[in-house]
């Protein structure tokens, strides 16, 4: 039987060797799963929520031992870890306290004679969910925990390098009280993933991961039939208009791109800089992002990590040796050091234009690119001069014309004024184009894998 084994990328030191589970032992996973499901979906919303708050309460109390675990498996900054952990405990809450509410029975009328009718969110089954690596709590508790509210089972396959965070959360959600079989973990390859998908008891796929895969993942479910959920990559455009507050600007830019190694699939990637302000903030942000201080992730000290893996990192540093081979210019950066460890510095290309991996690809990991803009209206075709449509942001000092820009002109599902964040579970979180379909947060995700049924009374 194969295995698969998780690596340290801070030390290269191995972790845990895992047995690959088979397809039979897979789809008893499944099985069993679907068996919990006939049972959870017989409780209320009001009567589902007391566990979610438990879970909560799991992670909050564990939280020391879960940063510290997703640290050693993806080299996040310890720091990171923390905030992850207490992000899925607010997810958990908020479901818990607005799932009763959003997915209650809604009264309408139907009929020239105005008769009664009703539209109620059922659950469906079992949702089988594939996450990446980056957040190994975040990805699948955004999942897990609108679909226990909404009462159905969820099947994750987490990425193969945070193996074991996935497997410790499933142990802490039992130990909340919830249901064995309920939310359950497999571990195993991509053949037999795309054969899970095509269970007649697996009801919806969702993923979160690039393009490529979601196009994968979306082809096999939709000949299946199934209805899927995408949250791709993206290469977000954070525009500094002319009227932009430099320091702020900067501020946010830095953090934008370096949170969480700059692995993030919301980060800020691109920076379209207006030409009157081009100098001014290219400076700036250069001067922070020079003085960024790279390395061991369990150090307070430390801003900035290890990549998550040896493969990232060299992901990562042909990204950069092809844009500068096509004309980009490395301004600080982009000269890995000696020594062990999957550490990539913090880096800022100029000159980026298209035909770059730096212009139009993600690179995921702590690689800043800086094209100049001619004025605010050639930034914001720049901006949407991509495939992907996931996040982006607008720094300006009039808040209601960059309100205008981002609700009328920024082609992607969020956008940023003035800040950088990554998630907030009161509001929708997904993107548009190459980066996907589909919402989750904001109560939205709850909704996503429903049985919208119409009930027409007399």
């Amino acid at each position: 039987m194969s295995t698969i084994t998780t690596t340290n990328p801070a030390t290269g030191e191995t972790i845990k060797t895992y047995s690959l589970m088979s397809e039979q032992e897979a789809t008893a996973k499944i099985e069993a799963a679907h068996a919990a499901f006939l049972d959870w979906r017989s409780l209320s919303h009001a009567e589902r929520a007391p566990y979610l708050n438990a879970i909560a309460q799991e992670l909050r109390d564990n939280a020391d031992e879960l940063a510290a675990l997703m640290t050693r498996e993806t080299g996040k900054l310890l720091k990171d870890g923390h905030r992850e952990v207490e992000i899925c405990a607010a997810i958990f809450d908020y479901t818990a306290e607005h799932g009763p509410d959003l997915l209650a029975d809604e009264e309408r009328t139907h009929g020239t004679n105005g008769a009664r009718g009703v539209v109620t969110y059922q659950p469906v089954g079992v949702i089988y969910s594939i996450q990446p690596w980056n957040f190994p709590l975040y990805q699948p508790v955004r999942v897990l925990a609108a679909n226990l509210m909404t009462g159905n089972a969820c099947v994750l396959k987490h990425a193969e390098i945070c193996t074991g965070s996935g497997l410790r959360l499933r142990e802490l959600c039992i130990a909340a009280g919830l249901p064995e079989d309920l939310f359950q973990v497999i571990i195993i390859d991509h053949d037999t993933s795309d054969t899970l998908i095509q269970n007649t008891l697996v009801r919806g796929v969702t993923l979160t991961g690039s393009d490529g895969a979601g196009r994968h993942v979306g082809a096999v479910a939709a000949k299946a039939l199934k209805k899927t959920v995408l949250e791709l990559g993206s290469n977000d455009a954070y525009l500094v208009l002319e009227d932009a507050d430099i320091e702020t600007a900067v501020k946010f830019s830095v953090m934008g791109r370096l949170y969480n190694n700059g692995e993030t699939c919301v980060a800020a990637k691109r920076f379209v800089v207006t030409d009157a302000v081009y100098d001014q903030f290219v400076q700036a942000y250069v001067a922070q992002m020079e003085g960024i201080t790279m390395g061991d992730p369990t150090d307070d000290d430390s801003q900035l990590g290890p990549l998550s893996s040896q493969e990232q990192f060299d992901t990562v540093k042909t990204q950069v040796d092809d844009s500068v081979a096509k004309g980009a210019k490395v301004l600080c950066g982009g000269n890995p050091p000696d020594g062990k460890g999957a550490y990539y510095p913090a880096t800022v290309l100029a000159d980026v234009s298209p035909g770059m991996p730096a212009y139009d690809d993600e690179i995921f990991g702590p690689v800043a690119a800086i094209i100049r803009a001619k004025d605010d209206a050639d930034a914001m075709r720049i901006a949407n001069d991509s495939r992907y449509g996931l996040g982006g942001g607008i720094f300006s000092r009039d808040e209601d014309r960059a309100l205008k820009l981002a609700r009328d002109h920024f082609d992607t599902g969020m956008v940023r004024i003035n800040s950088f964040g990554a998630a907030d579970p009161n509001m929708p979180f997904g993107g548009v184009k190459d980066s996907g379909y589909g919402r989750e947060h904001g109560g939205f995700g709850m909704k996503e894998f429903v049985n919208v049924k119409a009930i027409f009374l007399p």
